[in-house]
């Protein structure tokens, strides 16, 4: 059997949908392609007012691309709210590779220096597509959200998947679709082209509250 490819993997990503592994553990992955679409509008994104004033307050910091396989890592691990992920090591391989091709992005928060937050997925023309975060302490996955959401913004991105709705997500705006118009969405955001370096990366938190709203 032919290998799954970073290739095969843009190709689904184009399709519109994505792979997932039953486990951490599990051997392979399988495609999955969701009936119901979570997107998390750009033009209508939401700042609970509480992390607005964390974020003002510039307790994080935040760095993109700098720990990529740190943050798949963080994401794959269990946490206290999951005993098991979805991330196995041929969707780390996978992950990695388009990282290295320039495909991938993880966007890192930092407490005094040190990652304490973060998430990834991979951006194509001007969609992005969420994969996975994390958090180690209060608030940190919640920032790092908030810094992805205004530099797609800033980068002129028109789509940011989030591919399923949680209450986390909820507190952001997320909107779930039905599949043929995520499809419609994906096509003219695919068209597009956006730039994940526009925004400088020390923006401070006050301005990625003002972009992200």
């Amino acid at each position: 059997m032919k290998p799954f490819t970073t290739d095969d993997l843009l190709a689904c990503y184009k399709r519109g949908v994505f792979p997932m592994a039953e486990s951490r553990d599990d051997e392979g992955f399988f495609i999955v392609d969701p009936e119901w679409r979570c997107v998390l509008p750009l033009d209508g994104f939401h700042v609970p007012r509480r992390l607005a004033r964390t974020l003002r307050q510039d307790l994080f910091t935040f760095t993109v691309d700098r720990d990529f396989a740190a943050v798949i890592d963080a994401c794959a691990a269990p946490g206290k709210d999951r005993e098991d992920t979805w991330i196995n090591p041929d969707i780390r391989a996978l992950y990695l590779e388009l990282h290295r091709r320039g495909l991938a992005h993880s966007v890192e928060a930092r407490l005094d220096g040190q990652l304490v937050g973060g998430l990834y997925g991979v951006a194509l023309g001007a969609a992005f597509f969420g994969e996975s975060m994390f958090s180690q302490t209060t608030d940190a996955s919640k920032a790092a959200l908030v810094h992805l959401a205004a530099r797609l913004k800033y980068g002129g991105f028109k789509l940011l998947d989030a591919q399923f709705i949680t209450p986390h997500l909820e507190q952001f705006g997320a909107q779930t679709l039905p599949r043929r118009i995520f499809q419609a969405l994906l096509g003219v955001a695919l068209d597009a082209r956006g730039d994940f370096r526009a925004l400088p990366e020390k923006t401070k938190g006050a301005d990625l509250v003002k972009i992200a709203r």
